[in-house]
């Protein structure tokens, strides 16, 4: 089975309808995969990998974005807090930096959604591969990564 046929068949359990957009350019970064797709950068949900005192969080967010480490530091409760490596992150969620999709993760996980995406209708996920798009609503998103809702932007 290929990252893409696991993600939709993950997806395809919510009969959500949703579907995985195969592009022929890379979407490795949220600029490359806004221009690809024609919309905004913001609409781009980046998917990141952090160690909160060396436990994984995963963190999705609109791709005009950062992320501060103070509040997801105090969301979390955490001294320390920092970006995992690419190796960890491929080890853990599955898939490889510049193709992370929120769900369907090698390892269970808190997931933070980002505040930050609801300007948008919809938002692009990476769908585990840096040719790969998902579009989803934030209702869509919340229920398909039983993410929970915080403000770290």
């Amino acid at each position: 089975m290929t990252v893409i046929e696991k993600v939709q068949s993950f997806l395809d359990q919510y009969n959500m309808g949703l579907k995985i957009i195969e592009l022929e350019e890379n979407t490795s970064t949220c600029e490359l995969a806004a221009a690809a797709l024609g919309v905004e950068v913001g609409q781009i949900a980046k998917t990141l990998v952090f160690l909160a005192d060396e436990k994984p969080v995963l963190v999705v967010a609109s791709g005009d974005n950062k992320i501060k480490s103070g509040k997801l530091k105090r969301r979390l409760g955490a001294s320390k807090v920092r970006m995992a490596d690419p190796e960890t992150v491929k080890r853990i969620t599955g898939y490889p930096v510049g193709g992370v999709c929120p769900l369907a993760l090698n390892e269970k996980m808190l997931i933070l959604l980002d505040d930050s995406m609801y300007r948008f209708p919809v938002v692009y996920a990476a769908a585990g591969t840096p040719h790969s798009a998902l579009p989803v609503t934030m209702e869509q998103l919340q229920i398909i990564t039983d993410g929970e809702w915080a403000d770290l932007v």
